[in-house]
């Protein structure tokens, strides 16, 4: 016997196609698209609008949420932290951050990460495997409809490199966006890259306006490369080229991600660099403070160095925010998540 389908991986002109592959009307994708992402039902017998053997059929085929919780940390300043189980085993984390009247969902997108930040966790066992579309919108709904988070913003920032998965990565986008489920607005969604250079460009063609966040960590082609592998084989200046070609072809709003870390890349030099390019793409900075992570020898800054930077970078006509880092005390911030292995 085969194993269950991941219901949310599936759109829903493919649950129609479904339908009328077995032999039933259309319009049950719609019932059963619409239990799944407005009323939040997990279980086919509580589709009780539906005959009960097409329920018993699905419920035959079909897992519709493969998540497992595993374990819940929360942080002093809010955030939880949700680790689940895959049915393969694997494990990935999701961050819930509130801020005012914000809730936005952390998510990963990967298990593991092939690009081995030297900053970032993630990479630190290796990667695993990319999350199906399923895996990515269950995340969402885990954290909706199983523990009663209502939502605000949802970015691609978890474990993984989202532009390296990017076509479950969209798919996911596109299927929480559907009007007739979740109806999530696209431009409250951001995905995240360390600067896949392929899928930046792929993501001129993308239907929906979501926000573009590119982590750059230094101005530098020589620092850079040594923090982040990925700038050898996709160089700053091809990075900022494709990243002012995006702009041009959609005019959205582009971030660039800068995490600081002491006497590394902070310094008034850096801050000229990234200046420059952020005033050539137009773009706002969000500055972010080192996260420590044990096996890691980097140190996190002081407030008043943050200030600093921050105050450089406005003396250079650049918008730039600071970005507390949420959630450190549970291994929740950015660069932090790892999720955990068997």
């Amino acid at each position: 016997m085969s194993k269950p389908r991941c219901l949310t991986s599936f759109s829903l002109s493919e649950l129609e196609d479904y339908f009328k592959s077995v032999g039933e009307p259309a319009y049950r994708a719609r019932q059963v698209f619409q239990g799944v992402y407005q009323r939040g039902l997990s279980d086919f017998s509580a589709f009780t609008d539906l005959p009960l053997a097409l329920r018993e059929k699905l419920a035959g085929e079909f897992l519709i949420n493969p998540l497992e919780l595993e374990q819940t940390a929360s942080s002093t300043d809010g955030t939880v932290k949700y680790l689940f189980r895959l049915p393969d085993g694997f494990f990935v984390e999701t961050v819930l951050i509130p801020s005012g009247d914000r809730k936005t969902a952390c998510l990963s997108t990967q298990v593991g990460c092939k690009f081995r930040c030297a900053f970032c966790a993630s990479g630190l066992n290796g990667f695993k495997r990319n999350l199906a579309a399923g895996e990515i919108v269950s995340q969402v709904l885990s954290l909706k409809f199983r523990l009663g988070h209502n939502l605000t913003n949802l970015v691609f920032m978890g474990m993984g490199e989202p532009l390296d998965n990017l076509e479950n990565v969209l798919k996911s986008i596109r299927i929480l966006n559907d009007e007739h489920g979740l109806n999530f607005g696209a431009r409250r969604m951001t995905v995240s890259t360390a600067g896949v250079i392929p899928g930046i460009k792929k993501l001129k063609d993308f239907e929906l306006q979501i926000n573009l966040s590119i982590s750059i960590h230094s101005a530098t082609d020589q620092l850079r490369s040594r923090l982040m592998p990925i700038n050898k084989k996709y160089p700053l200046p091809e990075l900022v080229e494709a990243a002012e070609d995006y702009i041009r072809s959609g005019g959205r709003q582009l971030t660039l991600e800068y995490i600081l870390i002491r006497d590394l890349n902070d310094s008034l030099y850096e801050a000229e660099g990234l200046a420059a390019i952020a005033r050539r793409l137009k773009a706002k900075v969000n500055l972010i403070a080192y996260s420590p992570v044990p096996q890691l020898a980097y140190r996190r800054p002081e407030e008043t160095e943050v200030v600093r930077f921050q105050r450089w970078l406005e003396e250079r006509k650049v918008k730039v925010t600071i970005r507390q880092s949420k959630g450190v005390d549970i291994a929740a911030a950015c660069g932090q998540l790892a999720g955990k292995f068997q």
